[in-house]
C-alpha cells in the first residue's frame, strides 16, 4: 500500500504543475468533439479530470507516393487538420485556449483554461514547398516533425516503408532540401522533432539547426532495442545542443513483447527509460509525452484521465516539484522560447 503522506505530496505536486503531453494524435477525418466525453484517450473533460493542462495535437500525414500529387494531398491535409486544431478551442463550452507560444500557454494555465496547440507530424507534407512552413507557422504550429514512417524528400526514416519502395536509406540522413526546410524552420520560429527520423538523419539535424532540436515521442534504446528509440549517442547529442528527448508512452518501445503476444507496459516501465534519460544527459533534457491515438498508453496511464498516475510514479522515485516541473513542461517550454529568439 503506498504511503499516504507521499500520494498525497504527489498530487499536490501534480495540481500545481502545468503538465503539457507534447505529442497526441487526433482521429481524421471523423474527429469527435474535444469539448464532450468521447471515445478517444484525450479530451478535454479526461484532461480536466487529470490534471493535463494541456496537449499538442498533431496533424499527422501518413507517408504516401513522393509525388506531387501526394505531396498535394498531404499538404492541404496537413492545413485542414491545423485549423481544426485550434478551431476546437474556440466554444466558450470548450473551457480551452488555443495557444501558439509559451507565453500564451502560461497564461491559459493561469486562467484555468486548457491549453491547445498544434503540430504537424511529417514533413512530407511540404513537398519542395519550402513556404508551407511558414504557413504552418501561421496557423499556429509550433513544431514539424521531418518524417513519419517511411523516407520522404527531406530525411530518412528510422522505419522505411518497402512497399512505397524504400530501400534501408535514400539521403544518407537529410537531403538537401531536408537542410533548408530546417534553416526555414528555424527562420519562422518552429522546433525541429526528429522523432521517427533515422539516427544519420537526427544526427545531421542536431548539427544544422540553429535551435536546439526535440525528439517530441521517444525512449531509450539503452533499456529497449527498437529503431524508434535514441541510443545514447543520440541523447548525448541532444544535451550538447541543448535539446530534448521527450519520453513517450508507447508499450512497443519501452518492453519488448513476449513471442507472439502484443507489447505490454506499466508506468514503472515508463519512468525507468525517464530514469536512464535523465541520468544520461540531465534533467534538463527530458520530458514526458503520450502519443495518445497512435499507439500510446499502458496500464497505469491509460488515457489523460490518468495522467496524476505519471507524476506519483516520479515522486516515488524521488522527483520533486522542480524536476517534476521540468519534465512535464519546463524544459520544452524553454525550447519554444529559444525557437522564438532565434526566429527572423
Amino acid at each position: 500500500m503506498p504511503d499516504t503522506p507521499i500520494v498525497d505530496a504527489a498530487a499536490r505536486i501534480h495540481a500545481a504543475t502545468l503538465s503539457l503531453d507534447t505529442h497526441v494524435d487526433i482521429p481524421w477525418p471523423d474527429t469527435p468533439d474535444p469539448a464532450g466525453e468521447t471515445n478517444r484517450r484525450v479530451d478535454f473533460p479526461k484532461m480536466r479530470r487529470g490534471g493535463m493542462s494541456g496537449a499538442v495535437f498533431i496533424a499527422y500525414l501518413p507517408q504516401g507516393p513522393r509525388t506531387p500529387e501526394g505531396h498535394a494531398a498531404a499538404g492541404a491535409r496537413a492545413e485542414a487538420m491545423l485549423r481544426h486544431i485550434a478551431a476546437s478551442a474556440e466554444p466558450p463550452a470548450a473551457r480551452a485556449r488555443f495557444c501558439r507560444d509559451a507565453d500564451e500557454l502560461e497564461a491559459a494555465h493561469a486562467a484555468g483554461l486548457t491549453g491547445v496547440l498544434s503540430a504537424v507530424e511529417n514533413g512530407y507534407a511540404m513537398g519542395e514547398d519550402l513556404s508551407r512552413i511558414a504557413a504552418w507557422r501561421r496557423l499556429g504550429a509550433i513544431y514539424l516533425t521531418l518524417t513519419h514512417n517511411g523516407h520522404n524528400l527531406l530525411a530518412d526514416s528510422a522505419i522505411p516503408r518497402p512497399d512505397l519502395g524504400d530501400g534501408p536509406a535514400l539521403h544518407g540522413g537529410l537531403s538537401v532540401l531536408g537542410r533548408e526546410a530546417i534553416a526555414e524552420v528555424n527562420r519562422v520560429g518552429l522546433l525541429v522533432d526528429v522523432s521517427h527520423a533515422s539516427r544519420d538523419a537526427m544526427l545531421q539535424a542536431a548539427e544544422v539547426s540553429r535551435t536546439p532540436i526535440v525528439a517530441t515521442h521517444t525512449c531509450c534504446r539503452a533499456l529497449r532495442d527498437h529503431p524508434r528509440n535514441l541510443d545514447d549517442e543520440q541523447l548525448d547529442a541532444l544535451r550538447e545542443v541543448g535539446g530534448l528527448a521527450q519520453i513517450t508512452a508507447v508499450a512497443a518501445f519501452l518492453r519488448a513483447p513476449p513471442p507472439g503476444q502484443p507489447a505490454r507496459a506499466t508506468v514503472e516501465d515508463y519512468a525507468d527509460h525517464v530514469d536512464h534519460a535523465v541520468r544520461r544527459i540531465g534533467i534538463e533534457h527530458v520530458g514526458l509525452s503520450s502519443d495518445f491515438a497512435a499507439g500510446g498508453g499502458f496500464a497505469g496511464w491509460h488515457d489523460a484521465a490518468e495522467t496524476g498516475a505519471v507524476t506519483a510514479a516520479l515522486h516515488r522515485r524521488g522527483y520533486g516539484a522542480r524536476e517534476i516541473g521540468l519534465l512535464w513542461s519546463g524544459n520544452f517550454l524553454r525550447l519554444l522560447r529559444r525557437a522564438a529568439a532565434v526566429a527572423g
